[in-house]
C-alpha cells in the first residue's frame, strides 16, 4: 500500500504538471474567457482528536489545537475557472499530523484523564481532493488600478479522500510500530462484535476560508485554512474503551500480543499507580477526528480564452 500511494503522489504530479501544458497550449486557441491556473502548496498542519488537546473537554474544533504538534503538508492543484468569481479545483497533498497527551497542561479538570491515558501518535497523511472556489468580492470590485483590487478573499469546500496509518510509540523500546495491526481496541475480535476493522484510507469533507493576492496578470500568491471533517474517529487509532488484554493472547502470536498490551494502555508508564481498567473509557466514539492546514500557495495562471484582458473584470490590469 504504502508503494501504491508513493506512485498516486508521482503520476498526480506528473499528471497536474502535463495537463497544465497542453492547458496553455489549448487556451491560447481559444475564444473564451475561461482560464486554468497550477500551483504549489505548503504550510502547517494540525490534528484534532481524542489524543492531546488543552483544559477542558476535548473537541474536535481549533481549541484543542496543540501547537507543539504542529507539522507539515505539501501539495500541488490544477484549478479551472469557468469565469473570474468561481472555480474549481483538484489538489493532492502529503503532509504529517499527530498527537501526544504528554504535553497536556493539567488544569486539575477532564483533562486530567487525557493526560493520564499517556498515549501518542502519528500518521502520515496522503490525500486528493476537489473543492469549489467561490469569489464574492468580484462583484464589488471597482477601480483595478487600486492596489486592493489585487487581493481577493474567496470560499473553499468539496469533497476528498485520504489515507493515514496511525503509529505510536513503543514504551519498552521507544520505537515507532503500526497500531492497526495490533487492534489495540478489539477491533474485529469476536468478543466485541461493535467494533469493526477500521479503513486506512477515508472520505472527507475539507472546507475553508483564504485570500489570494494578485502579484501579475499570471502570477499570485493565496493564504488558506483549510478545515478536513473526517468519517472516522480511528486516525489516532483512539475511540472507544479498554479491553481485557487476554484478548490479544487469543488472536495473536505471544510477541505481538505482548506489544499490543503495551500500546493499548500506556497509562501505568507515566507513574500511575492504578492504570486503567479494560471497560474504561478510551475515547470518545461520538466525536470523530479532524485535521486542518494552514497553506501558502504560489499559482500561475496558464492560458486564457482570448486576448482582449480588458474585457473581463480581472483586478491586476496595470
Amino acid at each position: 500500500m504504502k508503494q501504491f500511494l508513493h506512485s498516486v503522489w508521482r503520476c498526480s504530479l506528473l499528471l497536474l504538471v502535463t495537463a497544465g501544458s497542453c492547458i496553455t497550449s489549448f487556451g491560447q486557441n481559444t475564444e473564451s474567457s475561461s482560464f486554468f491556473e497550477a500551483g504549489i502548496s505548503m504550510g502547517p498542519s494540525n490534528f484534532l482528536g481524542d489524543l492531546g488537546g488543552n483544559a477542558g473537554k476535548g473537541t474536535k474544533f481549533i481549541k484543542d489545537n496543540n501547537f507543539p504538534m504542529t507539522r507539515f503538508i505539501f501539495g500541488a492543484y490544477l484549478t479551472y475557472q469557468p469565469n473570474e468569481w468561481l472555480g474549481f479545483r483538484l489538489a493532492v497533498n502529503r503532509g504529517t499530523i499527530g498527537g501526544d497527551d504528554a504535553i497536556i497542561k493539567g488544569k486539575g479538570g477532564y483533562e486530567e484523564a487525557r493526560k493520564y491515558r499517556n498515549s501518542d501518535f502519528r500518521s502520515r497523511i496522503t490525500e486528493a481532493m476537489i473543492l469549489a472556489e467561490i469569489y464574492p468580492t468580484v462583484f464589488l470590485e471597482g477601480d483595478p488600478t487600486d492596489v486592493w483590487g489585487r487581493l481577493r478573499p474567496y470560499l473553499a469546500i468539496g469533497a476528498g479522500i485520504f489515507h493515514f496509518n496511525p503509529q505510536g510509540t513503543d514504551p519498552k523500546s521507544g520505537a515507532w510500530v503500526d497500531l492497526k495491526p495490533l487492534h489495540t481496541e478489539g477491533e474485529g475480535f469476536a468478543e466485541y462484535p461493535g467494533r469493526k476493522e477500521y479503513k486506512l484510507t477515508q472520505v472527507n469533507i475539507p472546507m475553508g476560508i483564504g485570500a489570494k493576492y494578485f502579484l501579475s496578470e499570471s502570477m499570485n500568491l493565496s493564504l488558506e485554512i483549510l478545515h478536513r471533517t473526517t468519517f472516522t474517529d480511528y486516525i489516532d487509532d483512539v475511540s472507544t474503551s479498554y479491553i481485557d488484554p487476554a484478548s490479544f493472547y487469543a488472536h495473536m502470536p505471544l510477541a505481538q500480543a505482548q506489544l499490543a498490551e503495551r500500546m493499548a494502555n500506556k497509562s501505568g508508564n507515566n507513574g500511575a499507580t492504578t492504570p486503567y481498567a479494560p471497560g474504561m473509557k478510551r475515547g470518545t466514539a461520538t466525536n470523530n477526528d479532524a485535521y486542518f492546514s494552514v497553506n501558502v500557495k504560489f499559482g500561475f495562471r496558464l492560458g486564457r480564452g482570448g486576448n482582449d484582458y480588458s474585457s473581463t473584470r480581472c483586478p491586476v490590469r496595470f
